[in-house]
């Protein structure tokens, strides 16, 4: 049985203000949670119905185990099917980017995407591609939120995710700056090259004027049909694909 001051603590953190003050973050089904082990993260504790402890790999001794009921999980889950188990992991302490970190590779640079599910399939996208980095600006939905962990399916444990002020990073970066825009040339005919940063904007609004002006290499993913845009997660995944596709030429 968990006591009302453990539930009452789990449930806080489905607020970024808690999350934040206690360093601490929730993930949730066997297989991310799994994936978190097994990850340079440190997994505080998991609350799980008895049923699913077979189910998990072999634990460090330092991560605390409690078994809990339907109701229990129901109230501290943030899901509205919870999936039987969920764990509390420690959040890193802020990661240091450096520009040498970024040459020989391509990164991907997030000003101002709000939606958290877009935030986590665009993780998940850059892992599955080999992008090792997502840059994020401030005004970016926070990685920790329980939806963007979630969508991320266990590949936020791969990705290094950084929050840095974009204006100052791209001005002092000597890399190719590619931005996705309505009006650039197409992603088939770019020369990517090998290395460089690749710049999505807002859902709603696009990329803010400030970073416009630094885009190097504005370009776009032709239209045939009569959608007005593409979603931003979508737009991540054609772009990924396309540059991957142009590295193992």
């Amino acid at each position: 049985m968990l006591s009302k001051s453990q539930i009452s603590f789990i449930k806080s953190l489905h607020q970024k203000k808690y999350r934040k003050e206690n360093g601490i973050f929730i993930i949730e089904g066997i297989k991310s949670i799994a994936e978190f082990i097994h990850s340079s993260y440190q997994v505080h504790s998991i609350y799980y119905l008895p049923q699913y402890q077979s189910l998990l790999p072999k634990l460090p001794a330092n991560i605390k185990l409690f078994e809990v009921n339907n109701a229990e999980l129901d109230k501290i889950s943030t899901l509205q099917a919870p999936q039987g188990i969920l764990a509390l992991v420690n959040i890193p302490k802020n990661p240091v980017l450096t520009v040498s970190t970024l040459k020989g590779a391509f990164s991907l640079v997030l000003d101002g995407v709000q939606d958290p599910g877009n935030l986590g399939t665009i993780i998940r996208t850059a892992d599955w591609f080999g992008f090792k980095q997502v840059i994020c600006s401030a005004a970016t939905v926070e990685v920790y939120n329980p939806k963007t962990v979630q969508a991320t399916m266990g590949s936020l444990s791969r990705v290094d995710v950084f929050y840095e002020d974009l204006f100052t990073l791209l001005s002092k970066v000597k890399l190719p700056v590619f931005g996705a825009v309505l009006n650039g040339s197409s992603i088939y005919q770019t020369d990517w090259g090998k290395e460089g940063l690749v710049i999505l904007g807002n859902e709603g609004q696009g990329i803010t004027p400030e970073i416009m002006n630094l885009i190097s290499h504005p370009v776009t993913i032709p239209r045939i049909g009569g959608a007005e845009s593409l979603n931003v997660a979508v737009s991540a995944a054609i772009l990924c694909a396309d540059i991957s596709r142009n590295l193992q030429k």
